[in-house]
């Protein structure tokens, strides 16, 4: 088998050897190897201590405890331009379930083998020279069969592993789903009596692991297993809570079934994180909304407390403010109406306006996400295709404060007011004025308008501008007013 090794690593594995070391790949970059994968990362260990890896590589650096040294290439490929040379090493007891308590160096490569989480990431690879390169695979652990069986197993007692690392836990799972293996019984069965163990770990890890499941080709593998497991309910309940709920008459799925399968759709499109999460999460607030039962039930502002749901969710898990706020934003508005002939452009600007031209088009695919989630066949059907050349077409129209043909420093030389909240509240009345009218976004017109706003008292000036900053969108509750009516409800 001629395995595709990257010509860094094949020379630093020689320099390795020359010098009268052993030097292995391993870990996940052989795993991926034996799969006719490209592997993301490339881990080499070796015989040789620290100091030694130094001497033999001089442009490299060692700021760690756990031995590993970075070595510079100066590769032109960014992922290997900086290659990790670790020495074979043995670790003591996990006091925190999180970093290990000592590390010692050995001069046996089982030992150190025998210390990684599963079998399929236990397994080393060496070069050998001469004018056809060889390879030679070290696998105490059988993670080659593992391989073969599709099969996620554990390293020896699996307790003992997850005990080490409780981030292991939600590893599992996330491994699975991205190789479409099943996990091992005794292993299902450690993880499943050792899942309040990620208590000790920083929400930070649980959440790339979580979003590396999401990530995945089939998010719903990865979804039920967290579920089925126990862990799902340590640190995400709220996704559970739609487990078992019933909708109405226009869904044939429950909560967690539509959401799963509306972020499976997402994947399948290969979507962005912050899609597959809005899929995910945009109806998160139906089962604390939830009003009555069977095919009439109602959920009435579910979109309102989902995103409240969500923005909690993304700050517990610590994801980027900007990555948190985009997908707060789109469960927010996930419930946008769209039939042709009934949607103002002034509603469509307001939308807009509060979602961002640059998020538009990630709101319209949550909502394809959410129609294929609820059973329907065509993600995309006249209608949303036709709200989508409306939202391209009005995209060109102001709407934000930064966008009209006036400022706060033109207001005041104007108006002769301070700086202070009656400026701000002008430009905000001016906004809604041209969100209705974008004709109006024209200097004269506005410096006259702002001449005239300034008249009036502070409470009236507030008062207005208030009235234009909450102004309804006129979609979503377009078509909530259009079910009341319907149904005869107020």
């Amino acid at each position: 088998m001629n395995y595709p090794i990257p010509k860094e690593i094949r020379a630093a594995v020689a320099i390795l050897q020359s010098a009268g070391f052993e030097a292995y790949l391993v870990g996940g970059c052989v795993r991926d190897l034996l799969l006719k994968q490209q592997p993301k990362d490339w881990d080499i260990t070796t015989s040789a201590r620290p100091d030694k890896i130094q001497e033999l590589f001089p442009d490299s650096f060692y700021e760690n405890k756990f031995g590993t040294v970075g070595v510079s290439t100066k590769s032109d490929d960014l992922a290997l331009r900086t290659i990790e040379i670790t020495p074979y090493r043995v670790e003591g007891k996990y006091s925190d379930k999180r970093h290990p308590d000592e590390v010692r160096f050995t001069d046996n490569l089982e030992d150190d083998l025998a210390r990684r989480d599963f079998t399929i990431n236990a397994m080393a690879l060496t070069l050998i020279g001469g004018l056809a390169p060889s390879y030679k695979i070290i696998d105490p652990f059988n993670g080659q069969s593992d391989i073969k069986a599709r099969i996620i197993r554990a390293v020896g007692d699996p307790r003992e592993r997850f005990a080490e690392d409780a981030l292991r836990i939600i590893r599992a799972v996330r491994l699975a789903a991205e190789l479409g293996f099943q996990t091992e019984e005794h292993t299902v069965g450690a993880l499943c009596q050792s899942a309040s163990l990620l208590a000790h770990i920083a929400k930070e890890r649980m959440r790339d692991e979580f979003s590396k499941t999401i990530m995945t080709k089939q998010p719903s593998q990865g979804l039920e297993a967290l579920r089925e497991y126990g862990i799902l309910k340590i640190f995400l309940p709220e996704i559970e809570e739609g487990y078992g709920v019933g909708q109405n008459k226009h869904h044939i799925y429950t909560v967690w079934e539509h959401n799963v399968r509306s972020v499976d759709y997402a994947a399948r499109e290969r979507w962005p994180l912050e899609v597959r999460l809005g899929a995910l999460f945009h109806d998160i607030g139906k089962p604390r909304s939830k009003f009555g039962d069977g095919p009439d039930s109602t959920f009435y502002n579910h979109e309102i407390i989902g995103a409240r749901m969500t923005q909690k969710i993304m700050e517990r898990l610590r994801y980027p403010a900007q990555v948190a706020a985009k997908v707060t934003k789109l469960v927010r508005y996930h419930l946008f109406y769209y039939n042709v002939d009934e949607v103002s452009e002034s509603s469509v600007r307001r939308l807009i306006a509060k979602v961002g031209a640059q998020d538009m088009e990630d709101l319209i695919r949550v909502r394809m996400c959410d129609r294929i989630g609820s059973g329907v066949p065509k993600a995309e059907p006249y209608k949303l295709r036709h709200f989508r050349f409306l939202v391209e077409k009005l995209q060109r129209d102001p709407v934000s404060v930064r966008m009209l043909k006036i400022n706060g420093d033109r207001i005041k030389e104007l108006t002769g007011l301070p700086q202070g909240l009656n400026v701000g509240w002008i430009l905000h009345a001016l906004l809604d004025e041209v969100l209705e009218d974008p004709s109006d976004n024209n200097a004269e017109y506005l410096e006259r308008r702002a001449k005239e706003l300034a008249a009036l008292s502070e409470n009236e000036l507030r008062v207005l501008a208030e009235v234009g900053k909450n102004k309804k969108i006129g979609l979503e509750e377009e078509e909530v007013a259009k079910i009341k009516k319907r149904h005869w409800v107020k």
